[in-house]
């Protein structure tokens, strides 16, 4: 999801102060503008078959996108509508973020509180084909994906997945259904002075969202807080900027951009009182943290406002600006960079032109050992910036964290998988649930939270709808998967008995079950008196370890 500016210009702006600036540019734009005109009248009038001009003409501004950076992106009128009602209202289809490279379907990240997200795929996963037809080759488009993943909610979509560190390909079979606009997924407190937020992307509404949590949570005592993007794919930068306000005291940079056209240069500072200027805060990101939420993390850190925990971010910092042109159709043009407040770029490196070596950073991050030993990680020693107390940070490849955490696979098995590729564990818990409802909603959700335990004649049960899906029984990937089988069972009956009559987005119950088995999670809790000490700035005491696994 590209950093958006909430500025929209009409085509006629942009194209006008190129055409009229004089000069090399107007000659040539105007003999490309041409030669392309006259080849398509050519193709109009003489070729042997009838075409549509319309589509020759998005697929050539398509491909002549891609000699630019992998962010600019051309939609059509209807992938435009469809591309928007992911920041500003809720539709139906499986919930995953995506981008097209090099004509392979690449999933960003699956949407919070989406099928596909409880279904099991995974940023990275490049979907190869939706019910059988094919979605890798030349001719892939927006437009064919959006047809093939949305739908009327309850439908079925068989999706066959590649994923990087396994041979054979994944058979998912995902069932539509309503995507929130919901994007505070999360806020609670752990304890009695320690709170929790988790912020999956920044929509129209995340800003509010995020107020209003924290203001409960403040109300209830809260002292140190832990705010949790990793997977969070980004969106306005103006509601990332809104949210480090409330963090940062004083009159303090938060985000500069830069572009070619000095009408985008732009400086966004901290101006407000915000509700959380002091006490221990530690942010959480991972490899899917992009965009906004890099805004946001690295504002942080440049200014010694937080503890960074996780793995090293995405590595976005192009800003495109939405265009809609006469059509209805709409052009993502990049037309700046972001810096964060110590001159850092975030931005990946990239060549102009080659979007699938770009698309392919996080095979490389897998492949490398970086998601699992801080000491992968490949610093350019020649971007070299500093915080506010002095302490060095690096540009030019996302935030690296503070404190590194492993990426933990140690309960991954190929069962597991195949439970997640037909639903099994979801179906399983739902049918649990409703089973059972009245017996468990007896009881608060405290006490199911701290005593109820997926039983092994429960486990036994799921493991026999597996069989009846044709997943063999395999007791030794069950045994090494279980922990992981069980807390999602009891996440998902939670949720269901006690969250579901919820007007919003929340899903508190899912995360207080997962978060301790989460071990990103489990690091944080457990850092605030470093925290503390940073926020004080006692940079000579601070213990930080430079490779937490």
């Amino acid at each position: 999801m590209p950093i958006i500016i909430a500025i929209t210009l009409a085509a006629g702006v942009l194209l006008g102060s190129t055409f009229f600036s004089g000069g090399k540019k107007l000659s040539d734009v105007a003999k490309g503008y041409g030669k392309f005109r006259e080849v398509l009248m050519l193709v109009e009038n003489n070729y042997v078959d009838s075409v549509n001009t319309d589509e020759l003409v998005d697929f050539s501004i398509s491909k002549m996108l891609e000699k630019l950076d992998p962010h600019t992106a051309y939609f059509n009128a209807e992938e435009a509508t469809a591309a928007r009602s992911q920041l500003e209202s809720g539709f139906d289809g499986i919930g995953v973020e995506f981008n097209i490279y090099n004509d392979t379907v690449y999933v960003v990240t699956p949407l919070s509180g989406g099928p596909s997200e409880a279904a099991g795929i995974q940023s990275g996963d490049r979907i190869i084909s939706v019910n059988k037809e094919n979605l890798s080759g030349p001719g892939v488009t927006n437009a064919q994906v959006y047809k093939l993943l949305r739908g009327k909610r309850g439908t079925k979509v068989d999706l066959a997945i590649e994923r990087v560190g396994l041979k054979d390909k994944m058979n998912f079979a995902v069932v539509r259904d309503r995507i929130p606009t919901y994007s505070v997924d999360a806020s609670y407190m752990v304890d009695q002075e320690i709170g929790y937020i988790k912020v999956s992307r920044f929509s129209e509404t995340t800003f509010d969202e995020f107020k209003s949590a924290l203001k409960t949570l403040k109300a209830s005592g809260l002292k140190n807080l832990i705010l949790d993007l990793r997977g969070n794919p980004g969106g306005y930068m103006e509601r990332a900027t809104s949210m480090a306000d409330e963090f940062i005291a004083g009159d303090k940079l938060l985000v500069y951009t830069e572009g070619k056209d000095s009408r985008f240069d732009r400086k966004t500072r901290s101006h407000v009182d915000g509700l959380f200027e002091q006490g221990p805060l530690i942010v959480l990101v991972d490899e899917g943290s992009a965009s906004a939420s890099e805004i946001l993390a690295g504002a942080l850190q440049d200014h010694d406002r937080a503890l960074v925990v996780g793995r090293r971010s995405y590595g976005k910092g192009l800003v495109q600006m939405p265009i809609k042109l006469s059509d209805g159709s709409e052009l993502r043009l990049t037309i700046s960079r972001y810096y964060t407040p110590s001159g850092r770029s975030i931005q990946k490196p990239y060549e102009m032109g080659k979007g699938e070596d770009y698309s392919q950073d996080l095979t490389h991050r897998y492949e490398s050992g970086e998601l699992f030993n801080a000491d992968s990680i490949k610093f350019d020693k020649t971007k070299i910036y500093k915080t506010d107390g002095g302490r060095v940070v690096y540009g030019g490849g996302g935030i690296t964290p503070d404190i590194f955490v492993a990426k933990d696979t140690l309960m991954n098995s190929k069962y597991l998988f195949e439970l997640y590729s037909k639903n099994i564990i979801r179906e399983y818990a739902l049918r649990y649930a409703n089973e059972n409802q009245k017996k468990l909603e007896k009881q608060p959700f405290k006490e199911f939270l701290k005593s109820f335990q997926v039983s092994d004649v429960m486990l036994a049960e799921l493991v026999k709808d597996a069989s009846k899906a044709g997943i063999k029984p395999n007791e030794k990937e069950l045994n090494l998967s279980k922990s992981l089988i069980t807390s999602q069972t009891k996440a998902i009956i939670g949720r269901y008995v006690w969250g579901r009559k919820q007007k919003s987005g929340l899903n508190n119950e899912v995360f207080q079950v997962l978060n301790p088995g989460d071990n990103v999670y489990q690091q944080a809790v457990q850092l605030f008196n470093q925290a503390a000490q940073l926020e004080k700035g006692e940079f000579s005491s601070l213990n930080i370890p430079k490779n937490k696994k």
